[in-house]
């Protein structure tokens, strides 16, 4: 049986392939506060501003690719059981050919109701003021915004708990609940964490090893110390 490998993903490797992150810019996203397009208030206060700056996060969604992090993560699963947790809201571990893919943030080419949790649709265009779902209610991206709850959060921790190995890339490891899912892990998985400015870690109880590399440098430098090991 292949060993089970869970990834954690943040922002760090979607950056690689240019899109950015609003934690490198003060505060700010694309010249936003993220509290006025990233939270339930800011979507009361201006719904349209909210679509139309996820409208632009789309459109720049089909215009990058994934990186080179992204396609060995990919390979990976020809050796390992991968299972990939992501805060991205983007699709380029998808793009790259993983085929395990849960988004606790949600996905930026989904929108749901907003009286109907359940109801989620595809969505690949713009979203405006008057697309609504069947019963007239208006539509918003499938997004998790500050100050919601993470319902994919449950699912992230079962699979993490049957981990052999944890690997977290390219977070900074600020956002909770995400931050804390490597603590679900069984304490012998080792965890490995690739980021070229790594936060520290505290009261973690597993084996961690630092690889302060981007993640286009460091997937690939783990890839080789797993498939060496794997075949030892």
């Amino acid at each position: 049986m292949k060993k089970k490998l869970v990834v954690l993903t943040g922002a760090g490797i979607s950056a690689e392939s240019g899109i950015k992150t609003f934690r490198d810019a003060d505060g700010l996203w694309e010249g936003h506060n993220v509290m006025d397009v990233a939270s339930p208030d800011g979507w009361q206060r201006n719904k349209e501003l909210v679509l139309d700056f996820y409208n632009q996060r789309r459109r720049q969604l089909h215009e990058v690719k994934p990186n080179k992090g992204h396609f060995v993560l990919a390979e990976l699963e020809n050796d390992f059981e991968v299972n990939i947790i992501t805060q991205n809201v983007d699709n380029l571990h998808e793009q790259a050919g993983s085929t395990k893919v849960l988004h606790l943030h949600g996905e930026l080419l989904k929108v749901r109701s907003t009286k109907n949790e359940e109801y989620i649709l595809d969505w690949k265009e713009d979203l405006i003021l008057g697309d609504v779902d069947d019963s007239g209610n208006q539509l918003r991206p499938h997004i998790v915004w500050f100050g919601e709850m993470v319902p994919a959060f449950e699912e992230a921790i079962n699979i993490i708990e049957l981990a052999d190995y944890v690997v977290v890339i390219g977070t900074s490891l600020q956002v909770y609940p995400a931050a804390s899912l490597m603590h679900y892990a069984n304490p012998e998985a080792k965890v490995f964490y690739i980021d070229p400015r790594p936060a520290s870690i505290t009261n973690l109880q597993n084996p961690l090893e630092v690889i302060a590399m981007n993640a286009t440098e460091g997937v690939p430098f783990l890839r080789e110390k797993l498939i060496v090991k794997f075949k030892s």
